[in-house]
């Protein structure tokens, strides 16, 4: 792999996880374009890039949460959890997430085998599964805005967003528009439903940076160069697509992102059905 592939994929893992297009599909697509196989190493920082993305962009809320966290665990040696659960939305928020990131991992732990099984398969399986996340996408833009938000959000909506991105595992479902459709589906506002989504990513990702870098010794004998730079590029790029997708919730809708997933699942499929991929 040299520098300009690595930029390219940084730039491609840091959109593609934040923007609902599948970022699994996309660094598929992407390494079969550019002829290259990612290494460990490589797959391992650039899941530590997006990671810093979205903890930076998010990181007064990461740390009203973490510090909420930690005071309610406190208020269950005072017997005061409940009162202060009720109270502070951000406690609330934190246990949540916890609740929400319970469905990925029992996922995960389950079917590790079967899925690495379908991201090493032909490319008509993410190339189906990217025209799913634009059907799912579509018809989550036919839905009204929710009223349900930090204040009111219960562990029925986190459940409901939970197991929204445990389906997300699979390649070619985008884990931001399968929860971001599953929040809205919940009844939760359309602006909330995605903040929750990124910051429901955080769990997600750590740990899959955390499953690889325990084994990541054995795969630093590469040119470190590219690595580094596809790091920064997933950093910048994972950032912008943050704010950018955002502003569309705030200000638009997402449905130029369902005829992008058509398209290019239409056209995958088809190629890969005709061994021109």
């Amino acid at each position: 792999m040299d520098i300009f592939q690595g930029i390219i994929i940084g730039i491609v893992q840091g959109l593609t996880e934040f923007l609902p297009v599948s970022s699994s599909a996309h660094l598929v697509f992407i390494q079969k374009v550019l002829g290259v196989e990612s290494t460990l190493a490589f797959d391992t920082f650039l899941h530590l890039g997006t990671l810093i993305a979205v903890l930076w962009f998010f990181r007064w809320d990461v740390y009203k949460m973490l510090k909420s966290w930690f005071l309610s665990i406190k208020d269950i040696f005072h017997g005061e959890f409940k009162e202060g659960f009720l109270n502070d939305p951000y406690k609330r928020l934190s246990w949540y997430v916890i609740l929400a990131t319970i469905p990925v991992g029992i996922v995960g732990v389950l079917f590790e085998d079967s899925v690495e099984s379908l991201f090493s398969g032909a490319l008509y399986v993410p190339a189906f599964f990217l025209f799913v996340t634009g059907t799912i996408l579509y018809l989550s833009q036919r839905m009204a805005s929710g009223k349900i938000n930090y204040d009111n959000i219960t562990k029925k909506e986190a459940l409901i967003m939970g197991v929204g991105q445990a389906c997300a595992i699979l390649p070619g479902l985008s884990r931001s528009g399968t929860t971001i459709a599953a929040g809205l589906t919940a009844g939760l506002d359309k602006e909330f439903a995605a903040k929750f989504s990124f910051i429901l990513s955080i769990p997600a990702i750590l740990g899959a940076f955390l499953i690889q870098a325990k084994d990541i010794g054995s795969a630093l004998d590469v040119n470190f160069l590219p690595v580094i730079l596809g790091f920064l590029a997933a950093i910048i790029s994972g950032y912008l697509a943050i704010k950018w997708m955002l502003n569309l919730v705030q200000n638009r809708n997402l449905d130029i992102f369902s005829y992008y997933c058509w398209a290019i699942g239409i056209i995958v499929f088809v190629g890969s059905m005709a061994h021109l991929f």
